[in-house]
């Protein structure tokens, strides 16, 4: 059991990936909103994509295990849904990773992850998951998901 090392926490949190898209963690999803400890026992909150997203009992079971394994036992996941989750808690360095992924990442323009093209079209308002769109490039001929802007 740990005691009060929030910092260390984050850093575990961290290494859990999204059971979506791998490529980035929990963490990085932003979905992970506050890590406190209080009465010897940490408070981790959790902001859904949305909220019917299927992964969240998937991740979830993913921080129990993680928290676990690593010998944090006194903890409590807690689903907060305000503010609502949105692709501006996304980092430009998450954004990269989804991009070399093969997912364009939130963006004003839909541009190709493969050949950067800005001349692109939608496919599909729904691509693997609710939160991405199927493109195509014009220009490669190469579809791909674009995570969509929340």
């Amino acid at each position: 059991m740990q005691s009060g090392n929030t910092k260390f926490v984050w850093e575990l949190l961290n290494t859990v990936p999204d059971p979506e898209i791998p490529v980035i963690s929990v963490v990085e999803l932003g979905v992970i909103r506050e890590v406190k400890f209080e009465n010897n026992s940490y408070t981790i909150s959790i902001t859904p994509t949305y909220s019917g997203c299927p992964a969240v009992k998937t991740f979830m079971d993913d921080i129990k295990s993680c928290l676990l394994e690593n010998s944090i036992d006194n903890f409590e996941l807690k689903i907060v849904y305000a503010p609502a989750w949105t692709t501006k808690w996304m980092t430009d360095k998450t954004k990269e990773k989804l991009r070399k992924y093969g997912i364009a990442p939130p963006s004003n323009i839909v541009v190709c992850p493969q050949c950067k093209s800005k001349n692109t079209t939608l496919i599909s308002e729904f691509g693997a998951t609710a939160c991405k769109s199927l493109f195509k490039c014009i220009d490669c001929l190469e579809p791909f998901e674009f995570f969509k802007c929340i």
